[in-house]
């Protein structure tokens, strides 16, 4: 168990680092910090891949499609709809969303997966879950007021930041609660393999991405692209190389590291880690630091997810564990 949760808080700190980069490329596209950021994840699988082969070649064709699919949702769609929403509503209302995923997924996985982990006891879960969407409040009521003072509102265009925000929440329920169905099928399989097989599967959509944006900028679609690198490049290469390398190998492999060895829908509460990090670097890129409030929402963020950990899931009676899919 604790293992577990310092393999969460380590994949919450590098995750953390997604929610900046747009605010440091604000002149890039969504698109094209999508494509880079994950065509440096499978640059960087590789060499990893290659010294990992042994334990690759295990890997059945079903396998294979399974990181496929995880990495077009879970990672690339993901990032698209996130960095957009960034872009478009600026950063603290896709983290007071994103920030939502602990509640989302510990209700979401105890409907779902019961009778694999057991059942985490309503009762005992509501407290937890009603501290972390307390303090979630807390944080971006402070977030929505400073933005409130620092620009004009376009309420269309902020809008469309809030949907997208929701399409990301959508991406990242359905990842983790999956992620961890192939995980405990293959309780055997070395989850250092399986992020590093989810990388390899991330190159060939974002050399297709990349391409496809490097032709419409070719031909007019957007010629404010300035392909292949953007108007700042060696900014742009420095920080694709180190959200690729730290928050989606790095995180991805501490995710699965701590997805097979908690319950799901406690493991999913520990996203609330990711939420910490991104306020906290976003205030340090601020240069301020926290008012009251801030803090006491921090404060029960944190009393949420340690009141959670402390919860034993429960068999179902007359509940049998499917067959793995």
């Amino acid at each position: 168990m604790a293992l577990g949760m310092a393999f969460a808080l380590l994949a919450g700190l590098v995750w953390g680092l997604v929610f900046v980069a747009p605010l440091l490329l604000p002149q890039y596209s969504a698109a094209l910090l999508t494509c880079g950021r994950y065509l440096a994840f499978g640059l960087v699988a590789l060499p990893l891949g290659w010294l990992d082969r042994a334990r690759l070649r295990e890997f059945a064709p079903a396998d294979w499609l399974e990181a496929l699919k995880l990495s077009a949702v879970g990672n690339f769609l993901y990032y698209l709809c996130l960095a957009a929403a960034i872009q478009r509503a600026g950063g603290p209302l896709p983290t007071m969303v994103i920030g939502t995923l602990p509640v989302v997924i510990a209700i979401s996985s105890n409907l779902r997966d019961a009778q694999r982990d057991g059942r985490l006891p309503w009762l005992k879960l509501l407290p937890s879950l009603a501290l972390i969407a307390t303090g979630i409040a807390c944080v971006n009521q402070v977030e929505l007021q400073q933005l409130r003072l620092e620009r004009d509102f376009d309420f269309g265009r902020y809008g469309s930041g809030l949907l997208l925000a929701v399409g990301a929440v959508v991406c990242w329920t359905w990842y983790p609660m999956r992620n961890a169905d192939w995980l405990r099928a293959h309780a055997d399989r070395n989850p250092r393999s399986w992020a590093t097989a989810q990388g390899l599967m991330t190159l060939p959509l974002a050399v297709l991405g990349y391409g496809a944006l490097w032709l419409w900028s070719a031909f007019g679609g957007d010629p404010g692209l300035s392909m292949p690198f953007g108007p700042t490049p060696q900014r742009y290469l420095l920080l694709m190389l180190a959200v690729g390398l730290l928050a989606s190998w790095v995180g991805t492999l501490c995710w699965n590291e701590a997805s097979q060895r908690l319950p799901t829908a406690l493991v999913g509460q520990l996203i609330v880690f990711e939420t910490l990090s991104a306020l906290s670097y976003a205030l340090l890129l601020r240069g301020v630091w926290p008012d009251a409030l801030t803090l006491a929402g921090i404060g029960l963020l944190v009393a949420g997810v340690l009141w959670a950990v402390r919860i034993k899931p429960v068999p179902v009676p007359g509940l049998v564990s499917p067959a793995p899919p």
